[in-house]
């Protein structure tokens, strides 16, 4: 599987593209800024994006979205427990003091234990509600690969003090569903450097008794 990983805009959102060797077909996960270099990684793997994915709705990880649609056609995927934040776009803008994105209502509200399927590649949906109510995760069990969105980051946990955090909600979600992972899932978070669910068992000390 190609796997790469952009960071996107101001705060450098963890952008996933996920593409089969041979079919060529792509899932792009949190495509929240700078579309241009994410169709030049596209381009460059002469990939075809199928499906783009959004972990939760968050400016920095849903604000391009829709502009990578127009581009390629794919649906946008995420959890309609999130829609209230997409109706307040205009108030996370002004957080970020930048112009408000066109973000809309998913094209397919994603479930707990959904699949995501291209050919060549297949994630479960893992709802993980606590960083926002729509948090989810992707997990592709045939490559040991969770796209954490905001949930889980290497040492820490995503903020629960934002419109739909509940720090409680959050914990549980990661125990819940993160934590029964196999140690070695390689673990992409939604900002900053990768790490394992091994790892993060042991370490991070959000997570422990």
């Amino acid at each position: 599987m190609i796997h790469e990983i952009l960071p996107v805009g101001l705060l450098q959102c963890n952008c996933s593209i996920l593409g089969d060797e041979t079919s060529r077909e792509a899932i792009v996960v949190d495509p929240g800024d700078d579309i241009p270099a994410i169709q030049a990684v596209l381009d460059r793997h002469g990939l075809t994006v199928k499906q783009i994915v959004i972990t939760h709705a968050h400016i920095d990880h849903i604000a391009g979205a829709q502009e990578l649609k127009r581009l390629t056609g794919a649906p946008i995927l995420y959890n309609q427990n999130d829609i209230p934040l997409v109706k307040m776009m205009d108030e996370q803008a002004s957080w970020l003091r930048i112009a408000t994105p066109e973000v809309l209502p998913p094209d397919i509200a994603i479930t707990d234990g959904q699949t995501v399927t291209v050919e060549g590649i297949s994630g479960v949906v893992l709802h993980t509600p606590g960083h926002t109510q729509g948090s989810s995760c992707l997990y592709l069990p045939e490559h040991s690969v969770l796209i954490a969105g905001d949930t889980l980051f290497a040492g820490s946990v995503g903020r629960t003090d934002l419109p739909g955090g509940d720090t409680r909600q959050l914990i549980r979600s990661i125990h819940d569903r993160l934590l029964v992972l196999p140690d070695d899932v390689y673990v992409v978070p939604g900002h900053g450097p990768n790490t394992t669910i091994g790892e993060e068992r042991v370490m991070n000390p959000f997570l422990q008794n």
